[in-house]
This record gives structure tokens, C-alpha cells and sequence, in this order.
């Protein structure tokens, strides 16, 4: 029997990409692209969870019972969201716990938008619109990727972050319509979003690392620059629809490119974020930590029932 080398085992692994066939748990893969794939999908469970605690803030605080449903709702369905994509992590052979410590440790990173605090109601609407449906830009090109799990999981979350763009637009309407006070607040949420929002896609695809590979393994369908120009181009309509405007004073549509044309933007408050000197980095991951810590009494407690139960069963 034949024992293939590793570079023929790679070039199958690749023509299997390229006929579009998925690669599922058990498959031949580089070790290349199982670490891109955990670091990927656990930055984004991450990110789930994360971005769970400045809405979560304002839950008490929702102006009226259908808000404070919905805003619940959404919340569950983040944590939900996390949950599978810790699951799918885990199929690659990354250990839940660990990746969890990381994040505690900071040795992980989460999306950049969730160290900016969420001051007002109208930054609820804000983060729906803006957040999720930068989310919805990138996770439905993640739907077709080339990772077996991690693209079954993103079919049923971008369902429910089509539901969470909805909301926070729907809010930011109804503020837009509203009194001068209110409409006031909708603009002010806007214009602390919007650059933070597009940061979301990741550095200019000149200076992102690992976009490159990652499109040729087809993890990723589109590049951070292509994801971030298709969610302006569908973003600014919606913004002059209800009446508000993006704090983008060279914003244009060009009729030659067919795009919006828009001023660059200062990556050095990004690489602030990411390394950690955001406004709320520290108040993210402290409560994430104190949550882990706090709740452990819970998990003891699960473990030593079941554990306790399995031994009745066997006896």
C-alpha cells in the first residue's frame, strides 16, 4: 500500500477545495488549516459571547415591554450563537475550556466593534443594524465555506442575524421619526458606529496576513476590502431613507466603479482596539473572567450530578 507524501496528501486536500467538496472532521487537512480555522472560529465564538454585554446593559432599561423582549430575544440567540461555534471548534481537536482561557488571558482577540461602549438606546439600534448587518455581510459569504461544520453552523446564525439587523433598524426608524431629541440621539449613535463598523472587516487587504490563504483554502469567499465596500454600498441607502446621515463628509457614489467612493480610514484607533487600549477592553474581558469564576459552583454542581447519576444507572 502506498503511502502518500504529504505534499500529495496536500494537493488532494486542495483539489477537494477546489471541486468544492467540504472538508469534514475526520478529513486529511494541513495543520495550517486546522489552526486557522480554530484561531477563526473561536475568535468568533469569542465574539458572540462578547458582544452580548453591552446589550445585556440595556435590558432594564428597554423603553417598553416589546423592547425588552426583543432585546432579550437577540441576547439569547447571541449566546446560542457562541455555543455553536465553540462546538464547532471542538471538532477540529481545540479544547472549549482553553480557548475560553485564552480569551481570559487576552492571548485571544474578539471583533474590535465590542470595545466601544453602548451609551444610549439608540446605540442598541445602532449595534443591530450596524454590527449585525456587518455580521450578515461576511457570515453568508462563511455559509459557503470549505469547513464542513463551521458552514452548517453559519446557515442557521445568519438566519437570526437577518431577524437582529431587522430589529436594530426598525429601532433606529422609529427614533428617526420621532421627536428632534429622538432623532438627535439616532444620528449621535450613528456617527460613533459607523467607523468602528467598518473596521469590522479586518485591515485593507494589503495589510491583512492571512486573507490571502485563507481565500485559497476558500475559508473565506470575499476579501476584507470587497466585504467592506458591498456593506457600504447597502448600508448608506438605508441611512438616507430614514433620514440620517453618514459622518462621512467625502462619501460619493461613483457612477465610473458603480460604488460608493469614501474616505480612508485611521487604522491606528483599529490596531488601539486590538492590542487592547479600547475604551472598554478591559471592562469586557473582566466580566467575562468574573462570569467564568462566579458561575464555576454551577458547573461543579452539573458535573457531580451527572456523575452521580451515571453511577446509579451502571450499578
Amino acid at each position: 500500500m502506498k503511502v502518500l507524501e504529504t505534499t500529495d496528501l496536500e494537493q488532494k486536500f486542495q483539489d477537494k477545495i477546489d471541486r468544492e467538496v467540504k472538508i469534514e472532521p475526520n478529513d486529511w487537512m494541513p495543520d495550517a488549516y486546522r489552526k486557522t480555522l480554530i484561531r477563526q472560529m473561536s475568535q468568533h465564538a469569542h465574539s458572540e459571547i462578547v458582544g452580548m454585554l453591552p446589550e445585556a446593559n440595556w435590558i432594564t432599561r428597554a423603553p417598553n415591554l416589546r423592547r425588552k423582549a426583543v432585546l432579550l430575544a437577540k441576547v439569547q440567540d447571541e449566546a446560542g450563537h457562541g455555543l455553536y461555534l465553540y462546538s464547532a471548534t471542538e471538532t477540529l481537536g481545540a479544547d472549549r475550556e482553553a480557548t475560553i482561557d485564552d480569551l481570559h488571558s487576552g492571548k485571544a482577540k474578539y471583533s474590535s466593534i465590542f470595545n466601544y461602549p453602548a451609551l444610549s438606546w439608540a446605540d442598541i439600534g445602532a449595534i443591530g443594524w450596524l454590527v449585525d448587518g456587518a455580521a450578515i455581510m461576511n457570515q453568508v459569504a462563511l455559509c459557503r465555506c470549505s469547513y464542513g461544520p463551521y458552514a452548517r453552523a453559519m446557515v442557521k446564525i445568519c438566519k437570526e442575524e437577518s431577524f437582529h439587523q431587522r430589529q436594530g433598524y426598525e429601532l433606529l426608524t422609529t427614533l428617526a421619526q420621532g421627536a428632534p431629541e429622538q432623532k438627535e440621539l439616532a444620528q449621535d449613535a450613528l456617527n460613533r458606529f459607523w467607523w468602528p463598523a467598518l473596521m469590522m472587516f479586518g485591515p485593507n487587504d494589503d495589510e491583512s496576513p492571512n486573507s490571502a490563504q485563507s481565500m485559497r483554502w476558500k475559508i473565506k469567499r470575499l476579501t476584507n476590502d470587497e466585504l467592506r465596500q458591498n456593506f457600504i454600498d447597502a448600508t448608506v441607502p438605508q441611512a438616507e431613507l430614514i433620514g440620517l446621515k453618514v459622518p462621512d463628509e467625502n462619501l460619493k457614489w461613483n457612477e465610473e466603479t458603480g460604488h460608493y467612493d469614501f474616505t480612508p480610514i485611521n487604522w491606528d484607533e483599529f490596531w488601539q482596539v486590538v492590542n487592547g487600549n479600547g475604551p472598554c477592553n478591559k471592562q469586557r474581558v473582566d466580566a467575562r473572567r468574573k462570569a467564568k469564576e462566579e458561575g464555576m459552583w454551577v458547573r461543579e454542581a452539573a458535573l457531580a450530578f451527572a456523575e452521580k447519576r451515571k453511577k446509579k444507572l451502571t450499578a
